[in-house]
């Protein structure tokens, strides 16, 4: 019998701490889990888009009382478009980052893995990027830089 839907594990947090996988999936893994799909974006020490170049580091800011909110309407999106998700973890890190250092995770778990579990990650991470305020600054040994997403909200999002 699948849980309410008030009873489903959801976790949506922006946090300086290490991202911990395992206490993660731990935390939304149910008895009936059968597969869990994960995205971890990392800092990249060479981002080859664009101009080539090195980055020493990110700084992560954010604005957590929005960005938690923005996340739990990510996460509630996703529960609509997916009904058969089970469990959810949507983690922001910020603060300064190295590279290959993971700065945020997204996870959806369900019954079994094709039941939507990877669409429903993927839709997780992109829609985090479109709407969640989350900024970050670029490092390098050539200056720094804020990192613009072409993602502009509509009225009400």
């Amino acid at each position: 019998m699948q849980p309410s839907i008030f009873n489903l594990p959801t976790i949506f947090s922006i946090t300086e701490s290490e991202i911990d996988l395992n206490d993660l999936l731990a935390k939304i893994t149910l008895t009936s889990t059968g597969a869990a799909a994960i995205f971890t974006g990392m800092v990249r020490g060479v981002t080859k888009r664009g101009d080539a170049h090195e980055t020493e580091f990110l700084e992560y800011e954010s604005y957590i009382p929005m960005a938690e909110a923005k996340m739990k309407q990510v996460a509630d999106e996703i529960r609509e478009k997916w009904p058969v998700i089970e469990g959810i973890a949507i983690v922001q890190r910020i603060g300064k980052l190295y590279p290959k250092t993971p700065t945020v995770l997204i996870a959806c778990t369900a019954a079994h893995r094709d039941t939507g579990v990877f669409e429903a990650a993927r839709y997780g991470i992109d829609r985090l990027k479109e709407i969640v305020p989350v900024w970050k600054k670029e490092i390098g040994p050539n200056g720094e830089e804020w990192v613009e997403g072409s993602y502009i909200p509509k009225p009400g999002e």
